[in-house]
């Protein structure tokens, strides 16, 4: 499929404020300086030692799948199992199997999915390093050989370094998920929902309404040293090309931690007001446009403000409060 290129900019005009725009982007050479960066091109071999360097042996999760299977983590033929399974192992395990699946016609697929720097790489950061002035990223780190990721999204804003081997990234907007065919929430690949569309072979006949998401996409293919942003709740599917692909990448949100997680609240949503008739749904989305998505504090300025609770400003005392009535209100 031949979808938009995505916006490029220059390293020097980077700055965190475009992240901001809520639009994503791609930034060629940002983090050309990285010491990780500068052996991409050098052999497995010398990049797994340079990684192991910083390892201690904390277990990690991987996926893997035979070659039959595909390189794709998604659902299988009848959709009701995985393509791919999920096991525990070590980093110098993972990368041993990256470096002889090189040598092979057919080689399987391994993949080490988001996992958190400082746990599997304590000290890396200090050679590779991004300034984030003003925010506090959850860092983590991808390993694996050739790789698809469906279409998915995810809730914090997220910048991402592609550090060896290439990566082609393809990006829908939010308001596209009424043409993305979404699959279920609970039984996912790996925690996010997926578009069941294979993008890059679309059956239009089984999914028609993506060809209106055609029109919407944005493509661009990454190499060592390049950035892409992918705002909050974008859809977006990663392809990786090369034998063995490092990413990693930093994810944030523009709210304070002690804040809930939008997911939570639309569970909760899917489970109690969905199926509710409509004269009562409409009058539910009145009270949501009301409190949520319109709320503004005046509203609530006939409340004294030491009784407003989760009508006034929510700190994190009162975050933790609505989540015990919450809690308790579940058990019930």
């Amino acid at each position: 499929m031949e979808y938009k290129s995505l916006k490029e900019i220059n390293a020097a005009d980077f700055n965190l404020e475009k992240t901001k725009l809520n639009m994503p982007f791609v930034v060629r050479g940002l983090v050309d300086d990285w010491p990780l960066v500068k052996k991409s091109n050098e052999p497995i071999s010398e990049i797994s030692k340079y990684l192991l360097y910083y390892y201690e042996s904390n277990r990690v999760i991987a996926f893997a799948n035979k070659h039959e299977d595909g390189n794709k983590f998604t659902y299988a033929d009848s959709h009701n199992r995985k393509s791919f399974e999920q096991l525990e192992s070590t980093l110098d395990l993972i990368l041993e199997t990256i470096g002889k699946s090189e040598e092979l016609e057919n080689p399987g697929t391994i993949y080490m999915g988001s996992t958190s720097l400082d746990y599997v790489l304590p000290g890396f950061e200090k050679e590779n390093t991004f300034i984030t002035e003003g925010i506090e990223p959850l860092k983590s780190i991808w390993i694996g050989n050739k790789t698809i990721v469906p279409p998915h999204f995810d809730v914090p804003d997220n910048i991402a370094f592609v550090c060896t081997g290439s990566r082609k990234f393809t990006l829908f907007p939010p308001e596209q998920i009424k043409n993305l065919y979404m699959g279920p929430i609970e039984f996912t690949p790996a925690g996010q929902p997926i578009s069941m569309v294979d993008i890059e072979d679309p059956d239009f006949e089984k999914h028609p309404n993506f060809r209106d998401a055609v029109d919407e996409g944005h493509t661009a293919t990454l190499y060592p040293g390049d950035a892409i942003f992918i705002p909050s709740l974008w859809w977006h599917q990663v392809e990786s090309f090369s034998d063995l692909n490092i990413l990693i990448n930093y994810w944030w949100r523009s709210t304070p931690s002690f804040m809930g997680n939008p997911m939570d609240g639309l569970l909760h949503s899917l489970m109690s007001i969905r199926d509710l008739p409509e004269h009562q749904k409409e009058y539910w989305r009145n009270l949501f446009n009301f409190l949520i998505f319109d709320y503004k504090e005046e509203n609530f300025s006939h409340i004294p403000e030491d009784i407003a609770g989760s009508l006034g400003a929510i700190d994190d005392k009162q975050a933790r409060a609505i989540r015990s009535m919450l809690i308790a209100n579940l058990n019930r």
